[in-house]
This record gives structure tokens, C-alpha cells and sequence, in this order.
């Protein structure tokens, strides 16, 4: 790689001959204006020198420092006049004469003293100017500008090393805003980013999605199958009135992205995209931050100490479970017991309220659809107590047969188990109608929310559901910790699982005294850090809104699947009417794990297997699928990437 020559030197007046308005130490007006010109002339699309000349290298990057430290003022607080040569081609006046910034940059943060400006050059890409850091009122906030810019579209240049098109931003929108809202008050007081601004409004095409009209122009397409279904969400008008209800404006998708320091990274050189979210979330900032206060502050055993920080342990691992009762809508803390995840929630369910009410000839009915984790316990209890597992089949779009179910249903009938969300196909199951079904022909309902929680609403009153388990690194919280919510009328009726600590009254070498739940069945220290953690999680959550989040994966799967669906050799699995943000297909000549590997070159994660759901994937005769799952995090720049590679491939073979 060849080092261009520099293309300009410093010249530094002396603090007399300084002119006035501009800092000591300054080049003069005219060194300002050569220089801006020389660098911020060459925005994409010009053809200058200074563009050729960074431009070059082979796709390394350069980066060549500018000879001047900006001042720490606001470069949007004096602006120059539209039009006027000190604003630059295509650029943004900084109140300093000659200099101005291109086109893209944030306006009204405002630089960090002593924040040197660099100029980034990405293989045969123009230059941007990027500051280091941007600070509002002091407090850093880093923000990588340069990225998007670095990814390729649909519609420009193919992936590899051909120059790639960089779009010109808009002078305003959610794509270019570097603002945690569309139109904040730049010069507002900083508040934490997860503050709502009054008075917001925005549409899905404000932030980069189809909107309204988008979707239901795809809905009213010609399917090319009778069990093509329809895109979730598209003509629903109950659903689509439920976000209007919603208290929280629509939010920023590339701010939002700022909350995740994992999205920052780079894998195989490219940044990443985590479509792997069916699997695992992400986790924002404020969870992060969370535990460790938890450790640095707070950690205690709970319960059983007079102290101090034994208080405050206490109290943070309650409130949390004071906020998964709220999050779910349970009538008492008493209904919520934390456990490692949701297998470990329907292990209790099954080896706890499953061993003392399931006898033999008693029939137990789950889903085609279900995890293996909402399998082997209930085959495990069938096998022990000689009950009889049944079987709720799904039709060609991956939707329960309600009619099948209602004919399953009888008076042996103990238990009805299944998901809410297929973590295979992202079909939504309507679990309200099959628990007031289960509950009619006398049996109790599970359900499984480890899909369904961080994209919907969850009311488990409304449900009535029995129980209801999830896990909380599905909803960005952390790994190792989940919650099983139980009707406390049923909960009072059952046996503990495990014997231990905090789960008793009393112990003699005659007999044990046990807990009311939760503590019954929370044998032993548990997870209390991560417990805390995921009250962090489900609170931010609930900053944002849950309809609004929904909203916008909607959108994406609708955008992801209208592009994914015409790729020559792809076969959709799961194309159910309500469908949640999974896509699960398979492409023809290729094995997933190969499709997996090619995407995971692109720095994209996809999970790629059998995703501990075999029997279902096997009821569309494969054993394994390709998975992109989506989370609000994910944006429109992404899925153009993943169409990219997966049309590539297509065209190999």
C-alpha cells in the first residue's frame, strides 16, 4: 500500500497576528478555506485529485489527520449562509471562516476539546470528515459516522471490491440523524438517550421502512401458493389501531444502535450484522452498566442478612421481579418465580405440578412447532406416569390446526403446553383461544414466551394461561436467568423441586416447613446479578415501547421477505398470516451450514441447523434451515446486505 504525500501543512500564526473571532493557534482564513476546499470538495460523486488521490490503496484505509484541533464550540451554532463559499460543496458551516463539513455530518453536536478531525478514506470510497468523539454537554458519546456509509446497497455495486456508490444522505430523517429522536432541540439540555422528546411523530418511511401502503400492496399480490399467507400484521386493522395506542413515540433506528456496543464490532473486516436474535439478543448499554453496579455496589447474598449491602442486593434482585410482574401484567410478585431460562421454567412445571397431577392414561398436548425444551419434559413425565403425549399438527403454512386440536381435547386432557412464538418459523400461535380451549375441556396451559415477549405485548391475565415462561437473554437481557410466571392459586398446590436454602421455614431431622412461592421454588443463591440484569432489560424495553418495536420488525420481515422471496432456488419455510421477525428458508444446491459460512464471511451472523426444533422441520422435509432472525436493532442496509450474498450464491449454482 503506498502512503499519499500529504496535501497540506500546517501554518500556525502567532497569537498577535491571529485574526479576530478564531482561536489562538489557528491557521489563517485563507490556509482554512484552501484546505476545506482540497478535502471536503471530494464528497462522492466529484472526481478531484484530493479524491483520486485518497481514494487509492487497494481498499486499505488511510487516514490522514487534519492540521488543527477543532474548537470545543457547536458546528451548528453560527452556520453559514446557504450558498455562501465558506459552507462548502455540499457542506455544513461551522462558524469558522473557510471551514465548513460535508454533507452527512451530524449538525449541533459539539466537538470535544482538543478533538482532532480525521479524514477517512475506505478503499475506492470518497473521503468523509469524522470527528473522534462528539460530546453533548460534556458527556462523550462516541459515534462511528463512517459506517453505513461503508456498506454496500442493493441497486449499487455487488459485494467484493468494486467501488461502491456511497448514497448521499438526506438533510434529515432517521437514517442520517445522529439524535436519539427526529427533530430534538440541538441545544436542549442532554438527557439519557432512552428519553422520549414530546410531541414526536413519525411514520415507518421516516426511519427507512415500507409503510402502510407498502404492505398491503404486498398482501394483495398474487400468492404463488394457497399457503403463501399473507405478511403479518399487513391488513389487520386491531393490530394496526394498537400502535396508535401506544404511549412512546416511534424511535431512531440507527440511535437505538448506539445502545449496543456489540454493533461496533467487525467481523471478517466487515461491521456486523446479528441476524442470530431467535438464538440470543443483544444487550444495550444499560444492562451492561446495570450488572456492573451490581457488582460494584450492590453485591450481597439476599434475604437472610442484617447489613447493608445484603439490603441493597435485596432490594434490587425484588424490584426486579417487581418489574417482570409488571412487564407481564401478574397480579403478584408471589405469581413470579426466576429460574435459569424457560427450559428450566417447564422442567419445574413438568417434575413439580406435572408429577403430583398427571397419572397414568392422562394426556398431555403440545405443538408441532415446539423446542425441544417443550418435548423431552413432558415425554420424560409421559414415560414415568404412563401418560400419553399428544400432538397439535400444523398446516402447509406452518399455522396450528385448531380444528385437530379441538378434537384432541377430552376429559383425560391434563395439560396443554406449547409456544407462543415458533423459534423455528416465527409462526404466532393464538394461544388466548387454545388456553380458554384447554381451559373448557378442564385442563391447565403453559405457555411458552421465549419467542414471543420481545416482540409483543404479553398480558398473561388476558391470556389466563397457567403459566407462562420466557428466558431473558431472548429480550436483551442477560444469559442464565428467566421467570416462570404461575397462578398462585396453582402454585400454592404444588410441591417444591428442589430442596435447599431460602425455599423453607423450617427444617428439623423430622420434617421440613416449606415457603409460599416464589421463594418454594427458589432453592439455594440464586442468580441474583443477572436477575437484577434483566429488570434493566425488560425496563428498557419498556422505555422504547413494545408496540413500537413491534411495529418496525414488522416492517422489516415484510421488506426482508419481499426481497428474499424471488431469489432463484430459495424455498421459504413457515409462511404462516402472523408471522414473527424469522425468516427460515433453504437455498437450493447448498447445505445451510454453507450458506451460513458464506454470510458469516460477510461479517453476517445467521444461525444455520436444526434449531432444536427437529420434529417441525422435518414436518417440511428438511433437517435443516438457514434462520435470519430480526430485532429493532436491525435496519433496511442489513437485510440488502444478506439479500447480496444469498443472491450470489444462487447464481454459482
Amino acid at each position: 500500500m503506498s502512503i499519499p504525500t500529504p496535501i497540506a501543512k500546517s501554518v500556525t500564526l502567532p497569537q498577535a497576528d491571529a485574526p479576530a473571532g478564531l482561536p489562538a493557534g489557528l491557521p489563517d482564513a485563507a490556509t482554512l478555506a484552501r484546505l476545506a476546499n482540497e478535502f471536503f470538495s471530494s464528497v462522492p460523486g466529484s472526481a478531484t485529485p484530493a479524491a483520486a488521490s485518497m481514494g487509492s490503496g487497494g481498499g486499505e484505509s488511510i487516514s490522514a489527520a487534519l492540521p488543527f484541533t477543532a474548537p470545543a464550540t457547536s458546528v451548528a451554532s453560527n452556520p453559514a449562509p446557504p450558498g455562501s463559499p465558506l459552507a462548502g460543496p455540499g457542506g455544513t458551516g461551522t462558524g469558522v471562516p473557510g471551514l465548513s463539513l460535508p454533507q452527512g455530518y451530524v449538525p449541533g453536536a459539539n466537538l470535544a476539546p482538543s478533538s482532532p478531525l480525521h479524514v477517512l478514506s475506505i478503499g475506492n470510497r470518497a473521503p468523509a470528515l469524522v470527528p473522534h468523539a462528539i460530546a453533548h454537554d460534556g458527556v462523550p458519546d462516541l459515534v462511528q459516522t463512517v459506517a453505513p456509509a461503508m456498506e454496500p446497497r442493493i441497486g449499487g455495486a455487488a459485494l467484493g471490491a468494486e467501488p461502491v456508490e456511497i448514497e448521499r444522505p438526506s438533510a434529515s430523517g432517521a437514517a442520517t440523524s445522529g439524535y436519539y429522536f427526529l427533530n430534538e432541540d440541538v441545544d436542549a439540555p442532554y438527557t439519557h438517550r432512552d428519553a422520549p422528546k414530546p410531541g414526536y411523530a413519525a411514520t415507518p418511511e421516516s426511519f427507512g421502512l415500507p409503510g402502510d401502503d407498502f404492505l398491503r400492496s404486498l398482501a394483495s399480490e398474487p400468492r404463488s401458493t394457497p399457503t403463501s399467507g399473507a405478511y403479518y400484521f399487513a391488513d389487520d386493522e386491531r393490530k394496526q389501531a394498537s400502535y396508535a395506542k401506544s404511549a412512546h413515540p416511534p424511535f431512531d433506528v440507527n440511535a437505538i444502535r448506539r445502545d449496543f456496543p456489540i454493533l461496533q464490532e467487525r467481523v471478517n473486516g466487515r461491521q456486523l450484522v446479528w441476524f442470530d436474535n431467535a438464538a440470543t439478543t443483544q444487550k444495550p448499554q444499560a444492562v451492561i452498566d446495570r450488572l456492573a453496579y451490581f457488582y460494584a455496589h450492590e453485591n450481597s447474598n439476599i434475604h437472610r442478612a442484617a447489613h447493608a449491602i445484603a439490603g441493597r442486593a435485596t432490594d434490587a434482585y425484588e424490584g426486579a421481579r417487581e418489574t417482570v410482574r409488571r412487564f407481564l401484567n401478574a397480579s403478584s410478585t408471589e405469581e413470579i418465580i426466576f429460574v435459569r431460562g424457560t427450559t428450566e421454567g417447564i422442567n419445574l412445571v413438568a417434575k413439580s405440578w406435572g408429577v403430583k397431577n398427571v397419572g397414568e392414561g392422562d394426556e398431555i398436548i403440545v405443538s408441532h412447532l415446539e423446542h425441544h425444551a417443550n418435548i423431552v419434559p413432558w415425554q420424560q413425565l409421559a414415560a414415568e406416569k404412563g401418560a400419553k403425549l399428544r400432538v397439535i399438527p400444523v398446516d402447509d403454512s406452518g399455522q396450528v390446526r385448531l380444528d385437530e386440536y379441538q378434537r384432541m381435547l377430552n376429559g383425560r386432557t391434563k395439560i396443554v403446553s406449547l409456544t407462543q412464538v415458533s423459534n423455528a418459523l416465527g409462526t404466532i400461535v393464538p394461544v388466548q383461544e387454545i388456553v380458554a380451549m384447554a381451559h373448557r375441556a378442564g385442563a391447565r396451559a403453559l405457555v411458552d414466551g421465549a419467542q414471543s415477549v420481545s416482540h409483543m405485548r404479553v398480558d398473561v391475565q388476558s391470556i389466563d394461561a397457567d403459566f407462562f415462561v420466557f428466558s431473558g437473554h431472548k429480550i436483551f437481557g442477560p444469559t442464565g436467568i428467566g421467570a416462570v410466571y404461575g397462578k398462585r392459586e396453582v402454585l400454592e398446590d404444588m410441591p417444591p423441586w428442589e430442596g435447599g436454602g431460602n425455599m423453607i421455614q423450617d427444617v428439623t431431622f423430622e420434617r421440613t416447613v416449606f415457603q409460599g412461592p416464589p421463594s418454594r421454588f427458589e432453592a439455594g443463591t440464586g442468580n441474583i446479578a443477572d436477575a437484577v440484569g434483566l429488570g434493566a432489560a425488560l425496563d428498557y424495553v419498556t422505555r422504547i415501547g413494545i408496540e413500537n418495536i413491534g411495529r418496525y420488525e414488522h416492517d422489516l420481515l415484510a421488506y426482508a421477505t419481499h426481497l428474499l422471496r424471488p431469489v432463484p432456488g430459495v424455498r421459504l419455510i413457515g409462511t404462516a398470516d402472523d408471522k414473527a421477525s424469522v425468516l427460515s428458508f433453504v437455498l437450493k444446491g447448498y447445505a445451510p451450514e454453507e450458506v451460513g459460512r458464506a454470510l458469516n464471511e460477510e461479517g453476517i451472523a445467521v444461525r444455520s441447523g436444526h434449531h432444536c426444533a427437529q420434529p417441525i422441520l422435518r414436518r417440511f422435509g428438511v433437517e435443516a434451515t438457514v434462520r435470519p432472525s430480526l430485532a429493532f436493532y436491525n435496519t433496511c442496509d442489513e437485510v440488502d446486505r444478506m439479500i447480496s450474498v444469498v443472491r450470489r450464491l444462487a447464481v454459482r449454482r
